[in-house]
């Protein structure tokens, strides 16, 4: 599957203008459909149009039902596919259907609450303010966590060595999955940084390893509410950045015993809050 493409560009530098190629990361619309019900009343239902990069589609769509709290685990799911509609239709590959066995439970106010999202922010397009917080899953177990600073000094490097995408045409995000010992065990990609995460957790869903209490999230951008509140329904505690967080994300983190790092570079970084999970 095509990831970037070709295009042609003038590159200027002073006074001087050359024409070249670049290349260009793909983003296109993914549709997701929900099926639910009982066995006699099936439902189908069209929740979501996201922006992302062409790719890794199961677990965007699945780490979208579980961090939008439309799902809990993966035991609900009855299948997960993509629809095959008539190819004349434009984008018609990017059709994504997941039916949940009868009897599973679902908030239709819920359903109704989701949106449009485009690659640049996924909580702008929510229907109302109400749906901003949305109601985080139970209090996890809080066995204390640690991670030692100079682990976290190696996590740039490590998180660009796996952007294939972005070392290409550097218009991508990634979201990565760390153990407390640095190893890296998923990254995702997209051109929307709330798609690359919610790729990460729909990867770690169908690993069956959430809760991720135990594991480190590293963004290779700035941290939003929205990407804390994400991480939290995977059951996240750490998360560090190369970029600053926003001031609610930080609020959030408190209020969660969630820690915050940010401005990862350069063998430097911030502590926002949490600091009694790093050993120094």
């Amino acid at each position: 599957m095509k990831k970037s493409e070709v295009v042609h560009v003038y590159k200027v530098a002073d006074q001087h203008a050359e024409e070249t190629s670049d290349f260009l990361a793909i983003e296109e619309p993914l549709e997701i459909s929900l099926v639910f019900g009982t066995m006699e009343k099936r439902v189908r239902k069209r929740i979501a149009v996201t922006m992302r990069s062409p790719g890794d589609d199961k677990d965007l769509t699945l780490g979208f039902l579980f961090t939008e709290g439309i799902i809990q685990e993966l035991a609900q799911v009855m299948s997960c596919k993509q629809l095959q509609v008539n190819a004349s239709v434009e984008y018609h590959e990017n059709l994504f259907e997941v039916a949940l066995y009868p009897g599973v439970a679902i908030d239709e106010d819920r359903l109704e609450r989701l949106f449009f999202t485009n690659s640049s922010c996924g909580i702008c397009g929510k229907a109302s303010i109400e749906a901003i917080r949305q109601e985080l899953p139970p209090g996890l177990p809080q066995k204390k966590i640690f991670v030692r600073a100079s682990m976290i000094h190696q996590l740039p490097k490590k998180l660009r060595e796996g952007q294939d995408i972005f070392g290409e045409t550097g218009g991508n995000h990634a979201a990565a999955l760390f153990n407390l010992s640095g190893e890296l065990l998923f990254l995702r990609e997209d051109v929307g940084r709330h798609n690359a995460l919610d790729k990460l957790i729909g990867a770690s869903l169908l690993q069956n390893i959430i809760p991720l209490n135990q594991y480190l999230l590293f963004l290779s951008g700035r941290c939003s509410f929205e990407l804390v509140q994400k991480a939290m329904m995977a059951g996240i505690r750490i998360i560090a950045s190369v970029g600053a967080p926003s001031s609610l994300a930080v609020k959030l983190a408190v209020e969660n015993d969630v820690t915050i790092i940010g401005f990862v570079r350069n063998n430097r970084f911030n502590v926002y809050c949490g600091k009694d999970k790093l050993e120094w």
